[in-house]
């Protein structure tokens, strides 16, 4: 039977197309959600018609009771996890600094955090024990290029970010990797709901592609970090941003 993958915030955008992927390759996924229960049965459905296995789980990811019981339903229908997609969104605001309060800034990072290492903390117990685990974290571009009124989201990511690269260093003798995929502004996400029409134009039209990324896009940069071969690949940050920074 194929290897366990459980995706975080998968009833849309970069997780239902991560969930998707998966499944097509042969992992049996979870589907985890914390309120869109409809949307995560539709990629429940989805996978199943590709031919892979899947089913949608709720919790919420920054509720340790909620990540615990996740965590143990996916243990005992398919005997641990050994695969880690966590993309669940923490909402954020967008501000400027000068309009900034401590609660907004210091609220995301405390969430963001707190999500990462709740999910990171229930799953690596049984990867050690099997020497062997990918865990992948989705980021974004804005932890290392700053834009306008995206502080606390660029903020939070890049605690993440530096969060994943020691979990990365330290698991690394037990079989298991942790790396970054870290996409530009997705079409068709919420983050995209946020900004206004204008600004989503603008960035597609100023990407060197001449648009933005799409959501299976990332998902196969995903897919490919919680695969057998990228064994040898840990504690990396991988853009998948059509040539708009080249690191």
């Amino acid at each position: 039977m194929g290897r366990v993958a459980v995706v975080t915030g998968a009833s849309r955008g970069i997780g239902a197309a991560s969930a998707l992927v998966l499944a097509e390759q042969g992992f049996r996924v979870v589907v985890n959600y914390r309120s869109s229960a409809g949307e995560a049965d539709k990629v429940v459905a989805a996978a199943t018609t590709a031919g892979g296995e899947a089913i949608a789980i709720r919790a919420d990811v920054t509720n340790p009771d909620d990540v615990a019981a996740m965590v143990d339903e996916t243990n005992n229908k398919w005997g641990g996890v050994d695969v880690l997609v966590h993309n669940a969104l923490i909402p954020y605001d967008v501000t400027s600094f000068a309009d900034l309060s401590w609660e907004q800034l210091g609220g995301k990072l405390d969430r963001e955090l707190r999500a990462a290492f709740l999910i990171t903390k229930a799953v690596v117990p049984e990867m050690i024990s099997h020497n062997y685990g990918r865990l992948v974290y989705l980021s974004t571009g804005l932890s290392r290029r700053p834009r306008e009124g995206m502080i606390t989201l660029g903020t939070a990511k890049a605690a993440l970010d530096q969060f994943v690269r020691y979990v990365a260093l330290e698991l690394a003798p037990h079989g298991i990797t942790a790396n970054l995929v870290a996409p530009a502004t997705v079409g068709e996400t919420k983050v995209t709901g946020q900004l206004t029409t204008e600004q989503v134009r603008h960035l597609g039209a100023t990407n060197p592609m001449g648009r933005l990324v799409r959501p299976d896009e990332v998902a196969k940069t995903v897919a490919f970090l919680a695969s057998e071969e990228a064994g040898f690949t840990t504690g990396h940050y991988l853009p998948v941003n059509g040539g708009l920074s080249m690191d």
